[in-house]
């Protein structure tokens, strides 16, 4: 397959026609000896993952030819050189689910596309996109891996809450879906990243935070939060706060808590 525009976008790009882990093999690229030939925003690709791995441990189910499985290394850092802060790469995700969102929307244009915090991206409220950030060791870069379903029919999907572009209408098929598709997420992706450390990892002032609320879906929502831990509460969802948590009144006393990592459903699936 072919991506002459999305290998535009990218310092370096590859396609594999298979493979196991995209983010696995990217990670083990940028570990290596000459892991530093992998630059900021390289990109790992294939059309048929066999061991994809989801938030929380899950498997990421991928037929062959019919979806993508997108790796990205970055590499961040601020406008004088000095690495990004590990307290601000809780925004990767999010950045990486906002790019997401927005190039999807032209593909399925007669149709409402947002983000469920913190990084599945929906169609009509069905996920066709889902992200994972993997820190690679020593801690100054990420794998910001995503799958996205082209082409998956009805019959094969994953779960019920499952879509693809295919299912909603996009007019590209094959080859020319997934260029677009991969070419638009790139470039979304590489200007919200752009702006984010050129502002100085500010999510107001680089607007991403802006974009993060119009196009997040669990605002406003009665969610259930299942903690890390194995905690979990009910609540409404009211905010995505500086940090990238979602702020949540809980149900049963009114106190609002920051989730910074964890389980989302809106209460409306169950």
């Amino acid at each position: 397959m072919q991506f002459p525009q999305s290998a535009a976008v990218a310092s370096r790009f590859e396609f594999v026609a298979e493979c196991g882990s995209t983010n696995t093999e990217l990670a083990s690229r940028a570990a290596a000896p000459d892991g530093e030939d992998w630059p900021d925003f390289s990109v790992f690709v294939t059309d048929n993952q066999t061991s994809g791995r989801g938030r929380l441990g899950r498997v990421w189910v991928a037929p062959p030819g019919q979806t993508l499985a997108i790796s990205v290394l970055l590499r961040p850092r601020l406008p004088a050189g000095e690495p990004l802060g590990l307290d601000h790469y809780g925004w990767l995700p999010l950045i990486a689910g906002i790019a997401m969102a927005r190039a999807v929307a032209p593909l399925v244009p007669t149709h409402s596309v947002s983000l469920k915090w913190p990084n599945d991206v929906q169609v009509d409220g069905k996920k066709v996109s889902g992200l994972l950030a993997e820190l690679l060791p020593g801690g100054r870069a990420v794998v910001m891996g995503a799958g996205l379903n082209l082409a998956i029919p009805e019959a094969d999907l994953p779960t019920p809450s499952s879509t693809s572009l295919a299912l909603n209408g996009a007019a590209l098929s094959g080859g020319a879906l997934a260029d677009a598709a991969l070419s638009g997420y790139l470039r979304q992706f590489s200007s919200l990243y752009g702006d984010f450390l050129r502002f100085g990892a500010d999510a107001y002032s680089s607007g991403v935070l802006e974009q993060l609320d119009e196009l997040c879906s669990t605002l406003g929502q009665q969610v259930k939060v299942s903690l890390p831990g194995g905690d979990e509460f009910r609540g409404t969802a009211i905010a995505v706060d500086g940090a990238g948590r979602l702020s949540v009144k809980r149900s049963t006393d009114g106190r609002v808590v920051a989730v910074a990592a964890g389980d989302v459903t809106h209460l409306r699936y169950e």
